[in-house]
C-alpha cells in the first residue's frame, strides 16, 4: 500500500528511520516529537503511528507512547519495509535474505505450477517471459522491470499456494526497488534472463523437475550476484 501526501511523507521518513537504525528497538518516541520533526497536526502524526503499528515496527500504550519494537517482530514481508531495509544502511542484509528466500520458494513453486496451472495461465507465464526477453534484448528497461514482475507474480500464483502467491509482492518490491536503487545492468540480456523462457516452457507442458531445475538456475545466479554486490563488485542483480 502507497500512502500518498502528508501521512504517507511521515510514515515514509519514519520507516526509513527506523530501518537504519536511528530509531532504536525500545526507544520511545513521543506524539509531539513527531509533529515537531515533520510539522504535523496531532491526527497525521498518530494516523502515522497506526500504520507503523499494524506493520509492526513499533507499539503504542497510553501514558508510555510509541516504543520501537526490534526488527525480529516487523512484518518483515510487507513491501513497504522491505524497501525501507533496501534503502539503508542495512540494505546487504535485505539482499541476502531476499536471495534466500526466493531460492527456497520459486524452484518449487514452479514445479507446482507446472502441476497445477490452468492452460490460460501456463499462456500468459509463456507470453511475459517473451516480453521479459524481448525488452531486455532492446535495452527496454522500463518494459524489462514491468514483464520480469508480471512474470514472478504470475509464476507464484500458478503454484496453488495462496502463501506462496503472496510473496509474489515480496519479489515486486525487489524488482522495482532494483530500477529505482540503479542495480539494474546496462546490458539485460544474459543467460539468466533467457532462462525464464525455458521456466515458462516447462511448466507449459507440465514438467515439473525442469521447472524447478530452471528457476532454481535463475535464483542460484542470483543469490551470486548479490554476494558479488556484497563483496563489493557491485554485480548487478539477476531476476
Amino acid at each position: 500500500m502507497k500512502l500518498q501526501g502528508l501521512h504517507g511523507q511521515v510514515v515514509d521518513g519514519l520507516g526509513r528511520s527506523l530501518a537504519a537504525g536511528e530509531l532504536r528497538a525500545g526507544e520511545v518516541v513521543r506524539l509531539e516529537d513527531v509533529q515537531e520533526r515533520f510539522g504535523v497536526s496531532r491526527t497525521v502524526a498518530r494516523e502515522a503511528v497506526r500504520v507503523l503499528e499494524s506493520k509492526r515496527l513499533v507499539s503504542s500504550r497510553p501514558r508510555v507512547g510509541v516504543t520501537v519494537r526490534p526488527m525480529s517482530a516487523w512484518n518483515l514481508y510487507d513491501p513497504q519495509v522491505i524497501r525501507w531495509r533496501l534503502t539503508s544502511p542495512g540494505r546487504e542484509a535485505q539482499l541476502r535474505e531476499l536471495a534466500e528466500l526466493r531460492a527456497a520458494v520459486e524452484p518449487a513453486a514452479a514445479a507446482l505450477a507446472a502441476r497445477h496451472a490452468g492452460p490460460a495461465v501456463r499462456q500468459e507465464l509463456v507470453e511475459h517471459a517473451r516480453a521479459l526477453t524481448a525488452a531486455a534484448a532492446a535495452g527496454d528497461k522500463e518494459g524489462f522491470v514491468t514483464a520480469d514482475a508480471a512474470f514472478h507474480r504470475v509464476l507464484l500464483g500458478a503454484a496453488g499456494n495462496g502463501m506462496f502467491a503472496q510473496l509474489a509482492e515480496v519479489t515486486e518490491e525487489l524488482i522495482v526497488a532494483r530500477r529505482d536503487l540503479l542495480l539494474l545492468p546496462e546490458r539485460l540480456d544474459n543467460p539468466a534472463v533467457r532462462r525464464h523462457l525455458d521456466v515458462a516452457a516447462a511448466v507449459a507442458e507440465g514438467r515439473g523437475e525442469d521447472a524447478a531445475r530452471a528457476a532454481g538456475s535463475i535464483v542460484a545466479a542470483a543469490r551470486d550476484e548479490v554476494e558479488s554486490i556484497l563483496g563489493g563488485t557491485a554485480c548487478p542483480l539477476v531476476t
